[in-house]
């Protein structure tokens, strides 16, 4: 069984699946919590974020918000936290990699390359169809996982998973 925190389990997340997006280079979620002092009392890597992504969530504790942006891992927020709660002993910024779901209009047949025109990794192209609209093609290794193509989705299909 997964580790469950208080706030998972009186929301009803007894299996510890859904878990908030805090910022590149945090600990994990557990030591997170104990660490950071929330943007009640901090909030500088809120204020540090130059993309303006990093917004104050459940508990008072930042999360990431790809509907402002994305992500461009310059390490201002790990600067600017004093607490040890996002630090660079990580080799990676994030396990995230993006997702395209469903309801994308490319694959409803209507024109539209907004995601891979926001990608600045190429991590999403487009497979041309004969006769038909071209298909996104995700490319999961060159995914940073950045959230740049969240924003500019007009239809919320793509979501950044880790």
């Amino acid at each position: 069984m997964a580790h469950v925190n208080r706030a998972q389990f009186i929301h009803g997340d007894w299996n510890g699946r859904e878990r908030p997006q805090r910022p590149p280079w945090s600990v994990e979620e557990a030591r997170f919590v104990d660490l950071c002092r929330g943007c009640k009392q901090c909030g500088d890597c809120l204020s540090a974020c130059p993309e303006k992504i990093l917004i104050s969530g459940r508990g008072h504790f930042p999360v990431v918000d790809f509907r402002q942006g994305g992500c461009s891992f310059c390490g201002e927020c790990v600067e600017a936290c004093p607490s040890g709660a996002i630090n660079t002993k990580n080799d990676q910024p994030w396990l995230l990699k993006a997702t395209i779901g469903d309801q994308c209009v490319s694959l409803k047949g209507v024109e539209c390359r907004s995601c891979g025109e926001a990608c600045g990794t190429t991590a999403i192209s487009f497979r041309l169809v004969v006769g038909g609209v071209a298909k996104p093609e995700l490319s999961l290794e060159d995914c940073t996982g950045c959230g740049e193509c969240i924003s500019v989705c007009p239809v919320n299909a793509i979501s950044v998973v880790g």
